[in-house]
């Protein structure tokens, strides 16, 4: 049965997510700030965090910072009113691996958290079969999420890893946008097209020697990309 800890402090709003997810078949606690939200995360062990920004004590913004920097593959997922652009891309670099803005359906929160735990799942077993993985100077140790290259020692965020896990597992064969976005964040390939560019943007800044002339993540026109290992 999994657990998953609800950081809101709007009460109206956690007791409803509390009575739905158990409905689910969930176990459910709640914290109503930042500060008993970390005292819950510190005492127990929990599968899955549904965390809005705007709190009392402590902001959702560290509150995602201070559990990845422990837990660095646990869930969370971010639930705010605050939707603008900036204030997403700040949560997903602090390690938030999905982000539903305010007033929302609730299958489609139960949907977002199903997927959550089965990529918690499918990460769990392809890091066990091969938690460290060697490409020219660069190491990726996914049972962690660190990472070497020859300039510096850095932590992965969990989508981060999970690009390049299935890039990985899929190497050498053409991988599209569409692809990348239903395996990895499990969503319609109409939406957010510039969200995986993004992530490969970023992945090239970490990992190639010259990212204007990619070596290992290359770009295949018109159709998405591939990751090689050169001779």
């Amino acid at each position: 049965m999994c657990k998953i800890l609800i950081v809101e402090d709007e009460a109206s709003l956690a007791q409803g997510l509390e009575f739905n997810l158990a409905e689910e078949g969930y176990t459910v606690a709640i914290a109503k700030d930042g500060k008993e939200a970390l005292e819950l995360y510190n005492e127990n062990d929990y599968d899955l965090i549904i965390l809005d920004i705007m709190l009392p004590y402590i902001d959702g913004f560290e509150i995602a910072k201070s559990i990845r920097e422990k837990s660095p593959l646990l869930p969370i997922l971010m639930l705010t009113a605050r939707s603008g652009v900036n204030d997403r891309v700040r949560g997903l670099e602090l390690g938030a691996d999905d982000y539903l803005s305010k007033p929302f359906h609730l299958e489609e929160l139960l949907a977002r958290i199903r997927n959550m735990l089965k990529r918690k799942q499918w990460y769990r077993e392809i890091s066990d079969e091969q938690p460290v993985f060697h490409f020219g100077e660069n190491e990726i140790n996914f049972a962690d999420l660190s990472a070497k290259t020859p300039s510096s020692d850095f932590q992965l965020t969990n989508r981060e890893a999970l690009v390049m896990r299935y890039l990985i597992d899929h190497r050498d064969a053409i991988v599209s946008r569409k692809e990348l976005l239903e395996n990895v964040w499990h969503v319609s390939s109409e939406v957010e097209t510039r969200t995986v560019d993004n992530f490969i943007a970023r992945l090239r800044k970490y990992f190639e020697p010259d990212p204007s002339q990619p070596r290992f993540i290359i770009s295949v026109r018109s159709a998405g990309y591939m990751f090689t290992v050169p001779d």
